[in-house]
């Protein structure tokens, strides 16, 4: 009994594939000339903030995405401002640092065209105590504090579109209204699924 002869797959399109392969790298980042870059005046006492929270908010992206320094984020964002011949100036690492504590994220996502149909689930958060190998290795740490993390999720996108934070014996019916009071209003809802917890 003969083994059948395996098959051998040729690859047939190598030039679309290597360029595929190349596309995955290829990033584009560009400004909106205009972007609100400074910030408005507000009115109060005191000196007012340079930047925008926008600006910020640009400023954290790109850290982020390339994983780097406050100072290296001053420098890589000055240069992408040069590089697009626009008259701003980049915030220094001690601005952005400043910042990031109280800056509030915008998070922008696809509004559902159909009907929203939102999957809710939470999930456990441990803020303080001590690693798994010392509670195993000696005794449980009784200093360990939980707390709970609700998400409410587009199920089509899988975007997520509702959080709420909360002690750890709160259950996801007790915040499910808060958690659809974070959907807007003009976006009809189907259905809401959860697991009971």
């Amino acid at each position: 009994m003969n083994k059948a002869d395996p098959k051998i797959y040729r690859t047939t399109n190598l030039p679309s594939y290597n360029q595929a392969l190349i596309n995955r790298c290829n990033i584009s980042i560009w400004f909106d000339p205009t972007t609100q870059w400074y910030a408005q005046p507000q009115g109060k006492h005191g000196r007012n903030q340079t930047y925008s929270d926008t600006a910020i908010q640009c400023c954290l992206m790109i850290k982020s995405l390339f994983r780097l320094s406050l100072r290296m984020v001053t420098g890589f964002v000055q240069s992408l401002i040069r590089l697009y011949g626009l008259n701003w100036t980049a915030p220094d690492y001690s601005t952005i640092c400043r910042r990031q504590k109280h800056i509030d994220i915008q998070i922008c996502y696809e509004k559902s065209c159909n009907g929203l149909n939102l999957l809710v689930d939470s999930t456990g958060l441990k803020f303080l105590g001590e690693g798994e190998w010392k509670r195993k290795k000696h005794q449980p740490e009784y200093r360990r504090q939980w707390r709970k993390l609700h998400i409410g999720i587009d199920a089509k996108t899988l975007q997520i579109r509702a959080v709420q934070l909360t002690t750890n014996n709160i259950s996801d019916s007790q915040v499910l209204g808060d958690l659809l009071d974070q959907i807007p209003l003009d976006e009809q809802i189907d259905s809401v699924y959860t697991d009971g917890a």
